[in-house]
Parts: C-alpha cells; structure tokens; sequence
C-alpha cells in the first residue's frame, strides 16, 4: 500500500505596502501559523519578540491584527519564498513539490524597499535572487523552535541588522 502524497498547501498574503523598506521573508508558514491564518504563530517561534525588540515595540505583546499595523508602520514588511508546497509537519526540511511567490513586481509594489532579510538558511537560498535585483540581503538565524542551537540573545545579536 503507497502512503498518501501530502496535499499542496498554499501560503499567507504577504503584509506589503509602498513604504516598506525592508522586507523579512521566511520559507513557508508552519502547520500552527497556516491552521491559525498568521504568521509565526506558533507560542515557541522567537519572531515577534526578535523583530519587536529590535524595533523598540513589544510586538508579541499585541493581538495579532495589531502586530501587522505596527510592523508597517515601522516600514517592515513580512513574506515567505514558498506561494506553496506539499509538507507532512513544519520542517523545512520536509518541504517537497515547492512554488516561488512571484517577486517580479516587488519594486513597484514596494518602491522603498531596500533590504531584504531572510529568516533562516533556507529562506536564504535565494538571496543571489535579490542581490541581483539590486537589494541589500541578509540571511538570519530562524527564529523557529526547530533551530534551538543558538539562544534568544545569540539570535538577536544577528537580528538587530534590521534596525540597520
């Protein structure tokens, strides 16, 4: 008997704006983040406490139809490479079948934008893509429960290249 073949799951809107000037992209959401229709939404994922102290805001604090206002606001934009894959969990290392957003209208969408930073190596796969479209790129450590190696204070050591 053959196992069942993930379905494909599709992704979270992008939270975009003409003022956004630096733009976070992880890979694809988890399984608590595509079931709650948010991104990083699983209660161990370090994101919004990361992006919020970098900021100056306790962005974790907030419901989340808060968090996304205030991150606007700060000119920061969120997104994933991944429109869509087939996964069992929330690994990025099960990811199978992936589809790219379309980045090719990103400079008008975003005319501001500047710096695009990835959460986590495999997000980080296409920073060439962006180097070339003439963007700054940094790859951060993942804020993901899965990627315990480096501490809270380690990771945001990295992450403050945001603030820039």
């Amino acid at each position: 008997m053959q196992a069942k073949s993930p379905e494909l799951l599709a992704g979270l809107s992008p939270v975009l704006d003409r003022q956004v000037r630096i733009l976070i992209l992880g890979s694809f959401p988890g399984a608590a983040s595509l079931a709650a229709e948010q991104y990083y939404a699983h209660p161990r994922n370090q994101f919004w406490r990361l992006v919020g102290t970098v900021l100056g805001e306790d962005l974790a604090a907030l419901p989340y139809p808060q968090r996304l206002p205030r991150l606007l606001a700060h000119r920061v934009g969120l997104w994933d490479v991944l429109a869509a894959c087939k996964r069992d969990g929330s690994l990025d290392t099960a990811i199978r079948d992936p589809r790219h957003n379309d980045f090719t209208r990103l400079a008008q969408r975003c005319p501001a934008l500047r710096r695009v930073c990835f959460n986590g190596k495999t997000a980080g796969r296409l920073a060439m893509h962006f180097e070339h479209a003439g963007y700054e790129t940094i790859v951060l450590p993942s804020s993901s429960p899965a990627h315990a190696a480096m501490s809270f204070e380690q990771k945001l050591a990295s992450w403050q290249a945001l603030a820039g």
